[in-house]
């Protein structure tokens, strides 16, 4: 009976993949049109830019409540927390942190500096269309902060989207999350989509019994509206807005509002107001000109046991641009400005921040023949702290079939640091925060090599093949140095230089039976050069590997997915010499499996195991928090130069820190859920 049931199955399956529409499917992929790597839509397989591309169905292979999530299973892509106790974090690309990746929405950088800590899990996956990876600085194009890469979200369109949709889905841990679309006409030529995203989380645990919560406890809400107007010339007009909210709080299982900025109960306890406005118009002229504008007022009331942290950060953008084609020449040429208020109450902002920077870029896509194609491109900003900064860059591409490219890629990248706004230790715990002199732009330059093969079988499968490697090379580089001092975190710009480079590789299958894969691995080496010096980064692995393993059996409307990833050892803060805790991180993998039931039209059920391994980071280890029975250091006796002695209490002569982290601290859970649209 049970093989008779297997050959129904595999026979089924075969025979619903065998139709010949399954080859479009199966290149959608690598022939999508992108836009972020030119800043106009192209062909993927044409541009000279690699750029990956990450629809929702892969998203909703392993369900998440926020982009953040989302991301962990994109190879070379890595969401790093960087605090036990609230839960904040920013996305590593290759290595880099997360201040050296540049995330967009719709091609509009409103996801910066203080957002950069607090606003990437309030991005709900309900208003992702597609998202578009760029590896590597796009400085060029995209200014300060795109050094390490570019996470470009590109949301729905109210043309593409069902009238109604909704997902809700629940787990063990009792997370809660819902996200619900309705789409409507207004008049003739107008069309809007509204979408909604509600995540509650409130069910505190402790399960490795240090007294503190494991996972921040969390209630947010996002709404989402954007407005498409049809007009007669084709020509584009859009309008899109987005508020958000959230409260979140991690600290003393004890802790409630009523200890808000006190010292009897340690909490940290952050809201988060945000409120996003974008907008794109084609000028009404023959000419291809378009202008592009954002805005967003970032509001922030923080409290760190009992220092507070009161901010606000404001962001306009302009961006104008005219793309011309001529005999074999694509030429873009743009004007931007920036304009970024930020204030704080900590000390080190004595006054407001208002930065400004204007912009002027360039490029040209030369198609030298059928196979051969060249980008030269440059940008030159005028910042009104440091003056003029230039970005060279240029590409190559060589396609030598349909079925091969290779491209050549170099340009260089630089980035402004707001140190108050990126590096969350500055706040939590009592690590005193040190700046020796002013700091200088950061810059890079940057290498890469990417070559890609698609594979196609006579049963219609397809392969695809993708691997880069990359060289990016520092100066005036600017990392917290956590070791000189274990009391203090100084900042200054290096006296050397640093590199990072490595090598990843992308496998994506789609086989005539049912089967798809996605398997990505990649190897780095990450150092920085002072004072003949070699020293490892704090929070870089070595090696990471991601995987998606998909299985549809039609006859049976099921589909299976197993989900996961993999990283070698990585260097971890450490607070004194005699501190037990180990100096590097074990190897780890988070790994989750989903079952999905589609019998009828528009309507799912699915459910399955987060974290199958049941891994946390407390294992083998003596403590994460340290300190933690001492939260407000009210027990710490110094030494005449400030130093942390040991004592009978003390032995190890630490001060609380909660910056040991590296890894999510949430065990196995279940998780249930429903999708529906019309």
């Amino acid at each position: 009976m049970i093989k008779k049931y297997i050959f129904t199955i595999l026979i089924s399956s075969f025979a619903w993949s065998q139709k010949k529409d399954s080859i479009a499917k199966n290149d959608k992929g690598i022939d999508e049109i992108v836009i972020s790597g030119t800043l106009k839509p192209v062909i993927r397989s044409e541009t000279t830019v690699p750029v990956e591309i990450y629809t929702t169905n892969f998203l909703r292979k392993n369900p998440t409540s926020n982009l953040f999530e989302a991301l962990q299973n994109i190879n070379g892509v890595r969401p790093q927390l960087n605090c036990n106790i609230c839960n904040t974090g920013d996305i590593h690309i290759n290595g880099l942190e997360g201040p050296y990746t540049m995330v967009t929405i719709d091609g509009m950088p409103i996801v910066s500096a203080l957002s950069t800590v607090y606003g990437l899990s309030g991005i709900p996956n309900a208003l992702i269309d597609r998202i578009e990876v760029i590896k590597g600085p796009a400085s060029t194009l995209y200014g300060s902060e795109a050094v390490g890469g570019l996470i470009n979200i590109i949301t729905k369109s109210p043309q593409n989207t069902p009238l109604l949709s909704a997902d809700f889905f629940t787990t063990s841990w009792l997370e809660n999350n819902l996200d619900l679309g309705y789409k409507f006409q207004v008049g003739k030529k107008t069309q809007s989509l509204l979408g909604l995203n509600y995540f509650n989380y409130n069910s505190p645990k402790d399960n490795n019994h240090d007294g503190f919560t494991d996972v921040t406890l969390q209630e947010r809400i996002s709404v989402f509206n954007k407005w498409n107007v049809i007009r007669k010339s084709s020509k584009t007009l859009t309008l899109a807005g987005r508020f958000f909210y959230e409260d979140r709080w991690g600290g003393q299982m004890q802790w409630n509002k009523s200890y808000r900025g006190g010292t009897a109960i340690y909490g940290e306890s952050i809201y988060t107001k945000r409120q996003e406005i974008i907008a794109k118009y084609s000028l009404p002229f023959k000419e291809n000109i378009n202008f592009a504008f954002s805005f967003t007022n970032h509001e922030q009331n923080s409290v760190y046991g009992h220092v507070f942290y009161l901010a606000n950060q404001r962001i306009s953008f302009n961006q104008l641009t005219w793309n011309k084609v001529f005999s074999n020449q694509d030429l873009l040429i743009g004007l931007a400005h920036r304009y970024q208020y930020y204030n704080d109450n900590t000390p080190a902002t004595r006054d407001a921040e208002r930065l400004q920077i204007g912009s002027i870029f360039l490029q040209n896509e030369i198609a030298l023949n059928s196979k051969h194609k060249l980008m030269l491109a440059y940008r030159l900003d005028y910042n009104n702290n440091h003056g003029w900064i230039q970005t060279p860059r240029v590409a190559y591409r060589f396609k030598w079939n349909s079925n091969n490219s290779i491209r050549i890629n170099s340009g260089t990248g630089f980035r402004v640091v707001n140190l108050f706004t990126e590096e969350h230790a500055a706040l939590t715990g009592s690590r005193e925060i040190k700046i020796s002199e002013n700091l200088k732009p950061e810059k890079s330059i940057n290498a890469n090599v990417n070559f890609m093969k698609k594979i196609r079988f006579e049963d219609y499968s397809l392969l695809s093949l993708e691997t880069s490697v990359w060289y990016t090379y520092f100066y005036n580089q600017i990392l917290p140095d956590y070791d000189s001092n274990p009391n203090s975190i100084l900042y200054q710009n290096l006296k050397g230089y640093a590199t990072t480079k490595g090598i990843n590789l992308n496998l994506d299958y789609v086989s005539s039976f049912g089967l798809k894969a996605i398997v990505g691995t990649t190897y780095m080496e990450s150092y920085k050069m002072e004072n003949r010096i070699k020293t490892r980064p704090i929070l870089t692995e070595k090696w990471s590997a991601n995987w998606t393993l998909s299985y549809d059996i039609p006859s049976w409307y099921i589909s299976l997915d197993y989900t996961g990833n993999a990283y070698s050892p990585m260097r971890l803060p450490l607070l004194s010499q005699l501190d037990p805790r180990s100096p590097n991180s074990p190897w780890w993998s988070i790994q989750n499996i989903q079952l999905s039931y589609k019998k009828w039209e528009g309507f799912e059920i699915y459910g399955g195991i987060k974290n199958l391994l049941n891994w946390t980071p407390n294992k083998n280890t003596p403590f994460l928090i340290a300190r933690a029975n001492d939260p407000f250091d009210q027990n710490i006796q110094y030494d005449s130069n400030g130093n942390v002695l040991a004592t009978p209490n003390n032995p190890y002569a630490l001060t609380f820190d909660p910056s040991y982290v590296y890894a999510p601290n949430q065990g196995r859970r279940g998780f249930f859920g429903i999708r529906y649209k019309i």
